[in-house]
This record gives C-alpha cells, structure tokens and sequence, in this order.
C-alpha cells in the first residue's frame, strides 16, 4: 500500500514536470514565491503573482488570452495544492517513516504544477496547429509578394480567407497594424504570441523585407519547403520509431498469447492423448 501511494505522487510529480519542459525552472524558481507570499493581499496580489509567473503570456500563447483570468490560474494553483495536500494527508498514515515526507510533497507539488501542466499542452497544440497551416499562408503571402501586393495587405488576406489559429493570429496582428502601431511591433508581438520559432522565421523575413527591401516571395518560398521538408521528416521518425514499439507489443503480448492458447489446447486433450497409449 505504502509503495503504491508512494508510486503515484512520483508519477504525478513526474507528469506535470514532463508537460512543463522549459518552463519549469522559471516556474519552481519564481512562481512558488510570487504565488505563496502575497496570497494574504487578495486579489491584486494574486494579480502580482500572476505577472511574476508571466501567466499573462502563457495564457495568451496557448489562445485562452481574454478567456482565462491569470488570477484564476494562480488560484486553480493554490487550490490544486490545497488538495493534494489533503489527499496526502490522509494517505500519510499509510505510509512508513521518511517516505510520508515524499508522497506529500509530491502530490502538493504536483497540484501546484498541475494547470501549468494544462496550459503547456495546449500551449504545444496551438503551437502544432500553427505550423501546420504556416506553409500554405506562406505560399499565399508569396503569391501576393510577387505580384506587388504589400505584405500587410497579403496577411489580411490570409485572415480573411483562412481559418484556424494562424488565421486568427494574423488578424490581430494585420489590426494592431490598421490601429496605428508599428508594423515591426505588431510583428514582434505575433512572434512573441506564437511561440514558435518557425512563426519567428516568418516575422523575420517580412521585418528584413520592410527594412532593407529584400525580395520577400523567394524568402517565403524557401521559408514553405523548408517547413514541409521538416514536417515530412518528423513524420518519417515517427514512423520509424513506432516500429520497435509494434515489435515490442508482438513480442511481449501476442506471441505469448497464441503459446498459451497452443499450451491450452494441448493440456485439453492431454487427456486423450494419454488415452490412446
């Protein structure tokens, strides 16, 4: 009983550190203080903690800004730990010695880092989504570049005829653009929302073609292969790596399934085998 509650607070430390990657340090480091010494001041100091988890960003890179609170996420948090806690509490008795210590602060750890956890994974799907819809924006916004059109002028079409969240990222930036901001700003923070470095590969190409008035089509072009190029390749490892898993699955789970079903058969009529002797 000890070692299975044991196992499970270190599987759940585990997975939340798994989703969180990069950003657990950060998250470890600076989170845990901003969060924890200002709860005593309410609301505006969950909304200090929040900025000092950089919730803001994060929550606008997985596409919940202006749906998700950043207060709320520290108090999910808190909460989060507050159950585990409990939870470990109540299993604590069950477990021998030094290893209560670990099987609670496991599971107040993995509370905490729980809605992290969530908002990294779909801050990766988001970011999946985008590069898979960036090479065909790519090839209309080289289209357009060929032919003259200004490049804002391209991303507003691609956000007018295109759907998804690529789409939607380039309207906010073609209407930050509109409202009178900057184009390199808009572009910085289209870089900055996405998240992924081949969005950043885009942002630099338009922001070298504002300023030095490099050819833009060819840079999207070769920008679109190279993308495609690397979506087939991961696709190829993929695929190279799930054939030791399906090999491992025949040989751990099928062969040793059709050799009882043989040594079963064989036990049945063993019977009369012995019989005819």
């Amino acid at each position: 009983m000890s070692a299975a509650l044991a196992a499970v607070g270190v599987l759940a430390v585990f997975a939340a550190v798994w989703e969180l990657a990069g950003s657990l340090s950060e998250q470890v480091g600076v989170g845990a203080r901003g969060a924890f010494a200002r709860l005593s001041g309410g609301a505006g100091s969950l909304g200090d903690a929040a900025d000092r988890l950089r919730l803001p960003e994060r929550i606008d890179r997985a596409g919940l800004g202006g749906r998700v609170d950043p207060r709320a996420v520290v108090g999910a948090k808190l909460l989060a730990a507050g159950v585990g806690g409990l939870v470990a509490m109540a299993a604590a008795p069950a477990v021998p010695g030094r290893l209560a210590l670990a099987v609670v602060g496991g599971l107040v750890a993995a509370g905490f880092l729980a809605p992290d956890a969530m908002l990294e994974r779909a801050t990766r799907r988001r970011r999946a989504r985008l590069v898979a819809a960036l090479p065909d924006a790519l090839d209309m916004l080289a289209v357009g570049a060929a032919s003259g059109r200004d490049p804002v002028s391209g991303l507003g079409e691609i956000a007018s005829e295109s759907s998804g969240a690529l789409a939607m990222e380039i309207a906010r930036t073609v209407a930050e653009i509109e409202a009178g901001d900057p184009a390199g700003v808009a572009i910085d923070r289209l870089r900055a929302r996405a998240g992924a470095p081949e969005i950043g590969a885009l942002a630099a190409a338009l922001e070298r073609s504002r300023i030095y008035g490099s050819p833009l089509a060819d840079q999207l072009h070769a920008l679109a292969i190279e993308l495609r190029q690397d979506a087939r390749r991961r696709i190829e490892e993929g695929a190279a790596r799930a054939a030791p898993k399906i090999q491992l699955v025949v040989a751990l789970i099928l062969v040793p399934s059709v050799l009882l079903t043989i040594v079963a058969a064989i036990i049945a009529h063993s019977g009369e085998f012995f019989a005819q002797l």
